[in-house]
This record gives structure tokens, sequence and C-alpha cells, in this order.
């Protein structure tokens, strides 16, 4: 087995106390949305932004998958979905919700820093807050790139860099600046002991470009109108998700020649 590093383990316990109290009771809900919507808020269909666009037929593979929602639906529209996660409590929600729904792709328990899947095995790599903001963005991007065919997708749903600076261990995303951004990468949260990694946008886009990406497209994600705090996620309430962007979808695409 490869060795992990050592803030996985910290993540992982995390992870698993998560399924136990939301994503595993949520994930038959989550499972069975007909359309996908984008963000915590959960209020910007997919249709609306046209992110994957068509994904009949394409091979994918999800980076810190959870309890692989974001397959399924892939799945559902015609393409090969592979999840991959790190955390076993998630993969067995996730095998259970395949037998629920009878649906069944492959899932690969691993980080996303490390996958053992072949080179050029993927036409699109898709992480919403799971290798996006739980792995080594020098680490899962050149890792992402080499899993993926010349002129695939990367495509990713993270924290903004706003409301990572505006981030208070007690009062959650607060209307003030709470750290630097220079220097911003990797968070230890005092009150959980997990580890994140938030680069700015600067230093992202060099490490996609380092990578062999080419940037295609930033979306920043305000809260909709009517929005409610999320119950759970309350880490940014709506009413500060409508004034700033509170998460951020990045489009790259692997080039020809990388």
């Amino acid at each position: 087995m490869t060795e992990y590093p050592e803030y996985v383990a910290q993540n992982i316990a995390n992870w698993t106390k998560s399924n136990a109290e939301y994503t595993g009771p949520r994930a038959r809900e989550a499972w069975a949305k007909e359309e996908m919507t984008w963000g915590v808020f959960g209020g910007i269909p997919e249709a609306d932004l046209n992110v994957y666009g068509d994904v009949s037929g394409l091979d994918v593979v999800e980076l810190g998958c959870g309890t692989a929602y974001i397959s399924a639906w892939l799945a559902r529209r015609g393409a090969r979905p592979v999840g991959v996660d790190p955390t076993p409590a998630q993969l067995e929600t996730a095998r259970a919700m395949q037998r629920e729904f009878d649906l069944e792709f492959p899932l690969v328990e691993a980080i996303g820093e490390d996958v053992p899947l072949p080179d050029a095995s993927f036409d699109l790599a898709v992480s919403e807050y799971g290798a996006s903001i739980w792995a080594d963005p020098y680490r899962w991007i050149p890792e992402a790139a080499r899993l993926l065919r010349p002129g695939g997708r990367l495509i990713f749903l993270r924290n903004s860099t706003l409301v990572t600076l505006c981030m208070h261990i007690v009062d959650n995303a607060t209307e003030t600046l709470q750290r630097p951004q220079r220097g911003l990468n990797r968070i230890e949260w005092e009150d959980t002991a997990e580890v994140e990694f938030h680069l700015p946008a600067g230093a992202l886009i060099d490490v996609l470009r380092d990578s062999g990406f080419e940037v295609e497209r930033l979306i920043e994600l305000y809260a909709p109108e009517g929005a409610e705090t999320h119950a759970y996620y309350d880490y940014v309430s709506a009413d500060w998700a409508q004034k700033w962007p509170a998460e951020e979808i990045w489009m790259a695409r692997k080039r020809a020649d990388a």
C-alpha cells in the first residue's frame, strides 16, 4: 500500500464522521437528483452554466468522489466514470447506493495525489470539494494531468480565495480579512485538525500551466436570491455569499503537447 501524506489520516477521520452524520444519510437524496446543481447553496443548474457539456462516451475520473453522486450523475448521462476516494466509509456508502440504484462503476480507494490508474486513461477529470481542497495542489493537479489524454478536461469546484481569506475559526466567513493571501496554501483548522489546501488564483494558474493545462474558464459562484444558509455546511451564510463569491468552478484543458 502506498504511504499516504501525514495529513490524510486526520482528513479521513473527519470524513468518516461526516459520512455517519451527513453525507451518508443524504447520499440517497444526492444520487436521486435528476438535475445537477452547482454550489453549496444548490440553486445553480448545470443546464444554465453548461460546465460539463455532453459527456456521453467519455472516460471520467472523479478525484475525491465521496459517496460518488457526481459520478452517478455522469454515468446516467452516458459517461464511464471511475470514483477515487481515500475514505473507506464514503466508498462503502457509494457501493450501497450503486446496489440500490442498480448503477455500477469502479470505485478505487486512493488519494488524489497518487491514483493507481494508468496514464492517459481519461477524457475528463472532475473534483467537487474532493481533491480540489483536500489534496496538495502541487501533487494532485500533475496527477490529474497524468491521468488525462491530450485534450482532456479538468473541472473542479472549490472554495473561493476570498471566502478562505475571510474565514474565522469561530465566526465562520466574516466581512474582514482573517489571514494574509501571500503564502496562502495549506490551512490546518484548529477545531477539527483537518488540513485543506487553498492556493490563490495566480499560484493555481501557475500550477495548472506547469502541469500542462490551459485555463479555459473560471466561474465565480454567488448564492442565488432566496437561498438559505446550509444546515450542515454553514461556514458561509447565504447573505455573505449573495454579496461575494463563496465558490469557484475551474475549467482547464490538457495541452495536446503535454
